[in-house]
C-alpha cells in the first residue's frame, strides 16, 4: 500500500495494491515532475457484548468499553486514516498515513506511516522512515477495514502482535520461480507503544524476513522476527521477589519483563478466485516472560453473490506455558514474610492470567450498498478457557472464564 494505483477489482479481500487503488480515486495531481495523491479510509462501528464483567476490545493497546463499560460502544473498531503519496520520479516516492482511532485514554491521532522509498531495480526497493511491520497478511491495511472481508481481523492472532509499524529500513527483492511471483523482505528497525498508563514498551534491534509467494488466486506470506523488547515500571514487584533468596530470584528471572529478546513466527494464506475466498494464519509470539508465549491461528471462508459476502471464522489462541504457578513458598516464613510472599504470589498469577487462551466462532455479512462504501454485520461467539481472562480487559472480580458469550457488531467502512 505504497503507492495508490487502479480501483480494485473484487469486493471482500482486497490486497494492499487494491486499497490502496480505491483510495488513488481521490485528488491525484502534479506538480513539476511530482505526481501527489491524496485519499483516506474509515469505520464507524457499534459493538455490543454479552459479557458485563469485562470489555471486549479488539487489541490490548486500544481500550475499547464494550460489555462492562457501556452496552453499546463505539470505540472498539471507529476509526479514520489519512494517506498522502507523492511520486517524485521513477525511482523516489514518498507517503505518510496518519490514523486517528481510540488510545489508552481517548481517541488521538498517530503517524502510522512516513517512509521514502527508492527504486534501484525494476526488482529490489529499499524504504527507510516508519514502515508497516510485515507480521501478517493484513498488515499493510490492518487499520483499513474496507479492505477486510470482516468487520475486524481475528483477534486471537492479531491482538498478539498489537505494534503495527516500526521505525527503520527495509529491502523487498521479488523475483520469479516455478510458476510463482516471489517477493522477499529483510526489515530492520525499532517501535515504542504505550502499554498502560505507568508502562512504556520499547522493541529495539527488531530483524525480520519476510517472503510471500504469488500465483493466480494463490497468495502465501510467511515471517521471521526477533527483536529486543524493554518495558519499565515492574522493576519493584520482580525487585520483592528477589529479596526471598533463590526462589525468589528464579521467579524473577523467568517471568520479569524488564528486557527480553522475543521471537515471532507467522505463516498464512489466501486463495481467493472471485467468487468465493478461503483463507488462515497461524502465528506465535514467545516474549520469555509474564507477558506469555502464545500461538494463535484462524481459518475464515467466505462467498460473494452480487453485492453480498457472508463469510464463517474460527480463531483460536492458546498458551505454551502455564498461567497459574505455586510461586514463593510460604512454609516456614515469618508472619509478615508470609504475607509478603501470598501477595507476590496472587499478583503474579493475576498477571499470568491475562494470557490470552480463548477461542471464537464468528458468522458475518459484507454488503457493499455503494462504491467505497461497505456495511458489515459480525456475530461472535468467544469463549476465554484455562482460567484466562483471554483477550478481555478491565476484568472485574465477576468474570468466570470458560463462560462463552456473544458480541455483536454492525459498522459501516469506506474510502475516499
Amino acid at each position: 500500500m505504497s503507492s495508490m494505483l487502479h480501483a480494485p477489482r473484487r469486493r471482500g479481500v482486497l490486497p494492499a495494491a487494491a486499497l490502496a487503488a480505491a483510495l488513488a480515486c481521490a485528488h491525484g495531481g502534479a506538480h513539476a515532475q511530482a505526481k501527489w495523491t491524496f485519499g483516506g479510509f474509515g469505520t464507524l462501528a457499534a459493538v455490543h457484548s454479552a459479557e458485563d464483567q469485562a470489555d471486549y476490545s479488539a487489541s490490548p493497546i486500544s481500550t475499547g468499553r464494550a460489555g462492562y463499560g457501556k452496552a453499546w460502544a463505539f470505540d472498539v473498531d471507529s476509526r479514520i486514516g489519512a494517506q498522502l503519496g507523492v511520486q517524485f520520479d521513477k525511482r523516489w516516492s514518498a507517503i505518510v498515513q496518519v490514523v486517528q482511532e481510540k488510545g489508552l485514554d481517548s481517541y488521538g491521532p498517530s503517524l502510522n506511516w512516513a517512509n521514502v522509498k527508492f527504486q534501484v531495480t525494476p526488482e529490489l526497493s529499499v524504504r527507510a522512515g516508519r514502515i508497516a511491520l510485515p507480521l501478517f497478511l493484513a498488515a499493510d491495511y490492518r487499520k483499513a477495514s474496507y479492505a477486510l472481508p470482516w468487520l475486524r481481523t481475528p483477534v486471537e492472532l492479531y491482538s498478539l502482535m498489537p505494534i503495527s509499524n516500526s521505525d527503520g529500513i527495509d529491502a523487498s527483492y521479488r523475483w520469479h520461480a516455478a510458476g510463482f511471483k516471489h517477493e522477499t523482505q529483510i526489515s530492520i528497525g525499532r517501535a515504542s507503544v504505550r502499554l498502560s498508563a505507568e508502562a512504556r514498551g520499547k522493541t529495539k534491534n527488531v530483524i525480520g524476513l519476510t517472503h510471500n509467494a504469488t500465483a493466480g488466486a494463490l497468495t502465501m506470506r510467511a515471517t521471521l522476527a526477533r527483536s529486543m523488547l524493554e518495558i519499565e515500571g515492574a522493576e519493584p514487584f520482580f525487585d520483592a521477589f528477589r529479596s526471598f533468596g533463590p526462589p525468589g530470584q528464579a521467579l524473577a528471572d523467568r517471568y520479569d519483563i524488564a528486557k527480553r529478546n522475543v521471537r515471532v513466527f507467522g505463516a498464512g494464506f489466501s486463495y481467493d478466485p472471485g467468487n468465493w475466498f478461503l483463507m488462515g494464519e497461524v502465528g506465535r509470539i514467545d516474549t520469555r516472560s509474564m507477558l506469555g508465549d502464545q500461538t494463535a491461528a484462524y481459518l475464515s471462508a467466505g462467498y460473494r453473490t452480487g453485492n453480498l459476502a457472508p463469510y464463517l471464522t474460527y480463531a483460536r489462541v492458546d498458551a505454551n506455558m502455564a498461567n497459574r504457578v505455586a510461586g514463593l513458598p510460604v512454609a516456614g516464613l515469618p508472619p509478615q514474610a508470609a504475607a509478603m510472599a501470598m501477595f507476590l504470589n496472587d499478583e503474579l498469577n493475576h498477571r499470568l492470567r491475562r494470557i490470552g487462551i480463548q477461542d471464537t466462532v464468528s458468522a458475518g455479512v459484507r454488503w457493499d450498498f455503494a462504491p467505497n462504501y461497505a456495511f458489515k454485520l459480525q456475530l461472535d461467539r468467544v469463549t476465554p478457557r484455562g482460567g484466562s481472562e483471554g483477550t478481555l480487559i478491565n476484568v472485574q472480580p465477576g468474570f468466570r472464564s470458560g463462560r462463552a458469550f456473544g458480541v455483536v457488531s454492525a459498522g459501516v467502512d469506506f474510502v475516499f
